[in-house]
């Protein structure tokens, strides 16, 4: 048995140790540029161009989402036309590698918590987010094992408007696109403007 213990250890210590190339922050920062133009130069979000705040934001759900994009799973449907635009740009990022890139440079930049600009009956929103909270949360921590992102980091009129969004089914739509059909699930309850500006509300108040 020591002998073969031996072998083992002797065969993968022949082995070449492949280096993993780390992000290229200078690349990323370029690639960013052509971000800057709708989520701002420190990525805190544009409400006026329905752009959300990208700092603070999980990498795996950052990557995921430009994913989706470049591929037509998310901002092909008609009306969508934040998405549509947004499917259009996140093409302009040339492989996996660049994007790596660009989320690690995203990754950089101050993440400061959102301000809150929607109005809402907090006490309504906790109700009502029992249906997040098994995926994303209690405290909006969100779960990387159940793909549910954060929500702390979320603009608040961003997270009313996606609501809106999968209530009106244009988003989760596509047959690849399992989370965003789960959301849209949920979305149905919130139809109206005042559930959503409530749960949003309601959001605010966590981890404050």
């Amino acid at each position: 048995m020591p002998i073969t213990i031996a072998v083992l250890f002797l065969a993968f210590a022949s082995l070449p140790i492949v280096a993993v190339a780390q992000p290229n922050l200078d690349a990323g920062e370029k690639i960013y540029d052509i971000c800057a133009g709708c989520h701002g130069f420190l990525a805190e979000g544009n409400e006026l161009v329905g752009a959300p705040r990208l700092s603070g934001l999980e990498p795996w759900y950052l990557s995921r989402q430009m994913r989706n994009f470049s591929a037509g799973i998310r901002g092909s449907a008609p009306g969508d036309v934040h998405g549509q635009r947004m499917a259009a740009m996140a093409g302009a990022v040339n492989g996996d590698r660049a994007l790596e890139d660009l989320i690690a440079y995203i990754g950089t930049l101050p993440d400061a918590r959102p301000a809150p600009t929607v109005v809402g009956d907090t006490a309504t929103g906790r109700t009502q987010y029992g249906a997040c909270a098994a995926c994303h949360g209690l405290g909006g921590e969100g779960n990387e094992a159940l793909s549910a992102p954060g929500l702390l980091a979320l603009d608040d009129w961003y997270v009313a408007d996606q609501l809106r969004l999968f209530a009106e089914s244009l988003r989760g739509t596509h047959a690849q696109d399992v989370y965003g059909q789960q959301m849209r699930a949920v979305a149905g309850a919130f139809r109206d403007e005042q559930p959503r500006s409530d749960l949003a509300a309601y959001i605010n108040t966590l981890g404050r």
